[in-house]
């Protein structure tokens, strides 16, 4: 009894020298897959690594400009249910350090955006 192969359609024919399934015949080394070579993977078209790059900066100047004015936007920060609801984060988020590190993060946000738009736009 001859094993059987994990994937058949890699296999032309049996040892036996019978005629090959109709799935291993799919698999001749005429055929070629659906994305083009053999051998070269599928790439991705240029529109859309456009269009991604053009999201993931645009997001993240979005998120970048959020945070950076949040803690000094008085209605938002100041007045906000949850720090009312809790006051021991009311009490940290009140201090001016608290503050200052959030805006830090949102600047971060805003230079990474900034970077991978330059770095990016030759392609």
């Amino acid at each position: 009894m001859t094993p059987i192969p994990a994937n058949p359609a890699t296999q032309p024919g049996t040892a036996t020298g019978s005629a090959p399934s109709p799935a291993a015949g799919a698999a001749s080394k005429d055929s070629v897959p659906l994305h083009g070579h053999k051998d070269s993977p599928q790439r991705i078209p240029r529109w859309l690594e456009r269009a991604e790059l053009f999201l993931r900066v645009l997001l993240r100047l979005y998120i970048g400009l959020v945070v950076s004015l949040a803690p000094w936007y008085k209605p938002f920060w100041d007045e906000n249910p949850l720090f009312g609801q809790f006051p021991t984060i009311g009490a940290y988020a009140a201090n001016g350090a608290v503050r200052g590190i959030i805006t830090g993060l949102g600047l971060l946000n805003l230079w990474i955006a900034f970077r991978d738009a330059i770095r990016h736009r030759d392609g």
